[in-house]
């Protein structure tokens, strides 16, 4: 699939969201280091309407705390969504983010045994697909948030709240198959999930829920997705390893999103830290 073959729904996108976000825009480039940084350095140059940024191939992507994340023009799926939002608790915005994306892209779970695999979230921001090849990232999810430069943008009812702020959210989804190179699994990729979804698809797929997920978030918060992550949860019943070296097993999610792991010392609730699944 070759970036001249990729046909962006920026209209009908507009269409779709504008409803919703009445000064949206959407803008597809061919590259650029990084739609998040990209949008980042907007907010804070006094730019806060609401935009998709799509980019066919990134430079210089980043992921959570600082990875670099690698993109192609076609072979990945790369966009940043900025828009005001003033939620009463940001607590577990980056899980509701993964929910609203992970049922956009397969709305029906695959049953027990099935050969199509299984998106699935991995706390904090992490999309996997889970199969018999074992558990595989399919994407990533950051968040980040900047202060309103000179008010509220006109248009932005939410920016009224003086909680509000302008939020970035970049996703980044791997399309096609990617290189396996010094990995022990191969990445997940849409075209397993789906056999011909190509970037656009996705992008017109994800999108319009997501901004509706945003607002409902803004309203109502991470309590009522909470046993919708738990449907996808990746971690649920895992040995899991905290960054200071805690182990312990993963109890699913609290109400704000927190990760609940069961330790020596009893119930955790962990609320920023590096996760990883220890081998069994």
């Amino acid at each position: 699939m070759s970036a001249a073959a990729l046909r962006w729904p920026a209209e009908a996108l507009w269409e779709a969201v504008v409803p919703l976000l009445p000064s949206f825009t959407v803008e597809v480039l061919p590259e650029i280091d990084s739609t998040n940084t990209e949008l980042m350095r907007r907010a804070r140059a006094g730019q806060c309407d609401p935009v998709l940024l799509v980019a066919e191939q990134q430079t210089a992507g980043k992921g959570r705390m600082g990875r670099p994340w690698r993109s192609a023009a076609g072979a990945s799926l790369t966009f940043s969504l900025g828009l005001p939002l003033a939620p009463q608790d940001w607590s577990g915005l980056s899980l509701a983010v993964g929910v609203s994306v992970a049922e956009s892209l397969q709305p029906t779970l695959p049953a027990a045994g099935s050969s199509t695999p299984r998106v699935a979230l991995k706390w904090p921001n992490d999309l996997w697909l889970g199969g018999a090849q074992g558990d595989r990232k399919l994407g990533g999810i950051l968040v980040e948030t900047a202060s309103f430069v000179g008010g509220a943008s006109a248009g932005s009812p939410a920016t009224a709240a003086h909680s509000g702020r302008y939020v970035v959210i970049g996703v980044g989804l791997n399309v096609l198959p990617q290189d396996a190179a010094g990995l022990s699994l191969p990445p997940g990729s849409l075209q397993e999930v789906e056999p011909g979804l190509d970037a656009p698809t996705a992008l017109l797929r994800v999108v319009p829920p997501l901004v509706s997920m945003l607002q409902a978030f803004a309203q109502y918060g991470f309590a009522p997705l909470q046993p919708r992550f738990g449907l996808r949860d990746a971690l649920a019943g895992r040995s899991v390893q905290l960054s200071d070296g805690t182990q312990g097993e993963a109890h699913g999610v609290g109400e704000d999103g927190a990760l609940l792991v069961h330790t020596a010392r009893g119930m955790q609730a962990v609320t920023s830290a590096e996760i990883s699944v220890r081998p069994s």
